[in-house]
């Protein structure tokens, strides 16, 4: 096993940075995910780190070892891809075999390391099959199987389950998370799906922009989570977010509206009238009278909850979420619950923390 250490890694296309200085610290045997919108620099970090994009700049060591600028068949990794990179020709032993035959191991050793792979994986009845004969889930886990054989110093999976149905995905991401706590190997795993970051990673790590936003473990980023990009991404519906100007004595905020909430938690810093961003998430808005206002557009029942979209009287989107089957129509007054109110800075965003 191994640790990974990246300093500084950035990198640029031409004129165009990806990356600005990316800055993680891997501890042998951890998960960690890696989440972030479309277009944030997540894949291209997986990539340098593997060794198939080259950094513009920084660092990255497997263990005590640099391995900025060895070749991919050099760093003893491991890759599972979005498309299972099967070769449909071979068979799925042929193709978990495949890479230790190029590496030259003996004919018994190679047998050994498939069929323990493969008991371990449910598919030793596949072995001599073609990939073309495999459901999706039996190819991810041809695809595993064949990362598993390697006996990697560090596994990474570029959104291995993104090709998958919604229930298949649920199986598999639990069964990624079992092979990874039973095999103990450090692990990168990245997506842009935040249920696979919050159930599979050790700790994320949230990108934006190229940037790190937020490193933490899922339990922190969701309760604390570092600035409005990071509170609006995790969390499904995603949290409202309320512009508003900090009280005198900084004990509570007033809202456009008159509305004033106290912070439950401690004052904040800062003159009153400070420009601040309120953040609540939608299961912590409760039917209250003399509260928010929202004109209700949409009820979507869920069963055992109901979500309800509309908007206040100045426009700012908001979202409900209620239990039970919830018939509402018109206006619904709801109050944020105190102790789970978010606060942020206006301008720059970041969260401020209570003082004392």
């Amino acid at each position: 096993m191994a640790t990974l250490t990246l300093s500084g890694v950035r990198k640029s296309f031409g004129a165009t940075a990806v990356l600005h200085g990316v800055d993680l610290a891997v501890r042998d045997g951890e998960m960690i995910v890696v989440v972030g919108a479309s277009g944030c620099g997540k894949s291209t970090l997986l990539r340098i780190v593997a060794g198939l994009e080259t950094a513009t700049a920084g660092r990255v060591m497997i263990g005590d070892q640099d391995v900025t600028a060895l070749e991919p068949a050099d760093r003893d990794v491991a890759m599972v891809f979005q498309n299972y990179a099967l070769y449909p020709h071979m068979s799925v032993f042929q193709n978990m075999a495949y890479g230790l035959k190029i590496r030259g191991l003996p004919k018994p050793e190679i047998i050994r390391r498939v069929d323990e792979a493969a008991a371990l994986l449910d598919i030793g009845g596949l072995l001599d099959r073609k990939p073309r004969q495999l459901s999706g889930g039996q190819r991810q886990r041809v695809a595993m199987g064949r990362a598993i054989v390697r006996e990697p110093k560090l596994f990474l999976f570029d959104e291995p389950l993104s090709n998958l149905d919604a229930k298949l995905r649920v199986q598999m991401r639990a069964e990624i998370r079992r092979l990874q706590k039973r095999l103990g190997v450090t692990s990168l795993f990245v997506t842009h799906d935040q249920v696979e970051a919050m159930t599979l990673g050790d700790r994320l790590v949230v990108m934006h922009a190229g940037h790190a936003a937020q490193i933490a473990t899922p339990m922190e980023v969701w309760e604390r989570p570092a600035d409005t990009y990071v509170a609006g991404f995790i969390g499904s519906p995603a949290m409202n977010f309320l512009a508003a100007t900090l009280e005198a004595g900084g004990a509570a905020a007033r809202l456009a509206d008159g509305l004033v909430l106290p912070f439950a938690d401690g004052s904040r810093a800062g003159e009153a009238g400070r420009k601040l961003t309120l953040g609540i998430r939608p299961e912590h808005l409760r039917p209250q009278t003399g509260g928010l206002r929202v004109m209700v557009e949409l009820v979507e029942p869920l069963g055992a909850e109901s979500l309800l979209h509309g908007r206040l009287p100045d426009g700012a989107e908001m979202t409900v979420k209620l239990a039970g089957a919830v018939h509402a129509d018109g206006v619904l007054e709801v109050m944020p619950i105190a102790e789970a109110l978010h606060v942020f800075d206006g301008e720059t965003g970041r969260r401020i923390e209570p003082l004392g």
